[in-house]
């Protein structure tokens, strides 16, 4: 198992505002071992750790993403819309969020907010330098991305880097597609996953990774498809009641 049964999806966003500081110290603070984060550019070419193409659901501005550079992206509040409590919360650099991980000791899947379009190798090439300066352990990262142009650019920037292959349901030749990127892992959401589309994932030696899962009594028939992990806005559901949901630790497994 390449990262953990619990992985925080956007850090631990029923807790705190998605893709932020205080979502990832959330997270930790529950006892998750791994977290999930999105980045994107802004339009100087700085990472950040952001969802959305736009600034306006998840901050008091407006506007593309690629309208602010790292100086005007601070003025943005980021936590507010979500709670009092975190207001001044900001879009986080990739930097940062990358140095917290670090110094928290977790485990961080890196999802590539790709547009399928020359800017990914511009993506790509920023956040696997803010990987390297960062000196997270190779074996606590892992990069996802649904675009296979910016994952295929990620394998040929790094040879070494640990990748999932994205998508919502699995395309016809998906076995082909991630043997072809070198993947380690498939991810899917689990709403369209099939027991037998699980084991052949499973069978072709790819750990399987199912998101967005909230509710641990409705995943409980999946307990037994050998999924590895789950992608959670609700890891304390799930941390408290681990055994519960299928989900326990293995003995000498990966906790992240």
């Amino acid at each position: 198992m390449i990262a953990a049964r619990i992985i925080g999806h956007r850090g631990a966003s029923s807790l705190a505002p998605e893709n932020t500081l205080a979502a990832i110290r959330a997270a930790a603070e529950v006892g998750v071992s791994w977290v999930e984060i999105d980045t994107r550019l802004l339009g100087d070419g700085t990472p950040v750790v952001h969802h959305d193409e736009c600034v306006d659901r998840c901050t008091d501005g407006t506007g593309p993403l690629s309208a602010f550079d790292r100086v005007t992206i601070r003025r943005l509040d980021a936590g507010g819309w979500y709670s009092e409590a975190f207001t001044g919360e900001r879009i986080p650099l990739l930097a940062e969020a990358l140095a917290l991980v670090r110094d928290l000791g977790l485990g961080i899947n890196l999802e590539l907010k790709a547009d399928g379009h020359s800017s990914d190798q511009r993506l790509v090439h920023a956040v696997l330098g803010e990987l390297r300066a960062a000196a997270i352990p190779s074996e606590r990262v892992l990069v996802s991305s649904f675009e296979p142009a910016a994952l295929n650019a990620s394998r040929v920037q790094n040879r070494e880097l640990l990748i999932g292959c994205l998508w919502s349901r699995l395309p016809p030749h998906w076995r082909r597609r991630a043997a072809a990127l070198g993947a380690v892992s498939v991810h899917c959401d689990w709403r369209y996953l099939t027991e037998r589309i699980a084991t052949a994932v499973k069978q072709a030696g790819f750990d399987l990774y199912c998101y967005t899962v909230n509710d641990p009594k409705a995943f409980l028939p999946y307990r037994d498809w050998g999924i590895d992990g789950i992608f959670t806005d609700r890891p304390q559901d799930f941390l408290g009641g681990g055994q519960a949901a299928g989900l326990e630790e293995q003995p000498g497994g990966a906790k992240g």
